[in-house]
Formats: structure tokens, C-alpha cells, sequence
């Protein structure tokens, strides 16, 4: 019977097939005993094929569908049934698309959002960081300046104590000379 009220339901070119097929099986699962809307619409589709009018197509099926038991109200009643099933399955449908949204879409969102705050934490220890770098960069800067001058005060110093230790060595050499030649005993 599927394929029969796929043929009605689904013949509208554009129609999303899983939707349809989806729809139909609902329809299919609630179908009412007898003679009803659904087999007054195949009967009516069956008339459509044979390139009568519409408000023939309608009458000739009725008066068939009359002579089973079917009256204008239990049409119209079973069309109304067929429409709560299919509204029912809306709302079965419009809970499971909130699911996949909080889980697909929101889930996904609050992930975003979190790598987001990760990064912008991350980039201000990046900040933190390069603010370090430079301070300690600056730092060897003044040390190497400082490195260097003592060392220029160290080698001056050396030079200068060099430079006094031999000539006081020098004058104590030719002092030593002069008292060995000067003076005999």
C-alpha cells in the first residue's frame, strides 16, 4: 500500500523523498479499517489517470465509494484523522530537529565559543609573554653595557697596576744594582 499512497501523496516534482517516504509510512501505520479517505483518494487518483475532469474524477469515486458505506462525513472525518497523524508526526518531528539543533548546532556553538576564549587567553600569554622577552632583552641589553664597562674598568685597572708594578719593580731593580755597585762592604 506504501508505494500505492507514495504515488498520491508524493507525485509533486521538488518534494523531499525522505520526507516523503517518511510521511507515507505514517499515513500507511495509521490507516483505518475500511473504506476511507485514503482508498476514496487512490480510487480518485486511479480516475485522474484517465483524463477526467476533476469534479468528474470526484463524483464518479464517491459514488463508488458510497456503495461500500461511505458517507460525506466519514469522509471528511477520516481526512481530518489523516491530518492529526501527519500533524502528530510534525510535532515528533519538530522535537527531534530541536534535539539535532542543541546537539549538532548548539553543542557545536558552545565549543566554538569555548576555543574562542581559549584563544584569546592563549594570545594574552602570548602578550604576557613577548612583554617578558622584551623586559629580559632590555635587561641583557643594560648587562651586556654594564658587562662591558666593567670589564673596561677591570683592564684599565690591570694596565694600571701592570704598568705601576713594573716601574716600582724597575726602580727596585736599579736601586738593588746601585746599592751592589755603590756601596761595598
Amino acid at each position: 500500500m506504501q508505494k500505492g499512497l507514495k504515488s498520491i501523496f508524493g507525485i509533486h516534482h521538488g518534494l523531499d523523498e525522505k520526507s516523503v517516504d517518511f510521511l507515507v509510512k505514517a499515513l500507511e501505520k495509521n490507516n483505518l479499517p475500511g473504506f476511507d479517505y485514503i482508498e476514496f483518494k487512490q480510487a480518485l487518483q486511479a480516475l485522474k489517470g484517465m483524463d477526467l475532469a476533476e469534479d468528474t474524477a470526484y463524483k464518479s469515486a464517491y459514488a463508488t465509494a458510497q456503495t461500500v458505506g461511505l458517507t460525506r462525513e466519514k469522509l471528511l472525518k477520516t481526512a481530518r484523522h489523516y491530518k492529526k497523524v501527519l500533524a502528530n508526526e510534525k510535532v515528533q518531528f519538530d522535537a527531534a530537529l530541536q534535539k539535532q539543533i542543541k546537539q549538532r548546532i548548539e553543542g557545536k556553538q558552545t565549543e566554538v565559543a569555548k576555543l574562542r576564549q581559549q584563544i584569546a587567553d592563549y594570545q594574552k600569554k602570548i602578550e604576557q609573554l613577548e612583554a617578558k622577552i622584551q623586559q629580559s632583552q632590555e635587561t641583557i641589553e643594560k648587562q651586556d653595557d654594564l658587562i662591558q664597562s666593567a670589564k673596561e674598568r677591570i683592564e684599565s685597572t690591570k694596565d694600571g697596576f701592570e704598568s705601576t708594578l713594573q716601574s716600582i719593580t724597575n726602580e727596585i731593580d736599579r736601586d738593588i744594582e746601585n746599592i751592589e755597585s755603590f756601596l761595598s762592604e
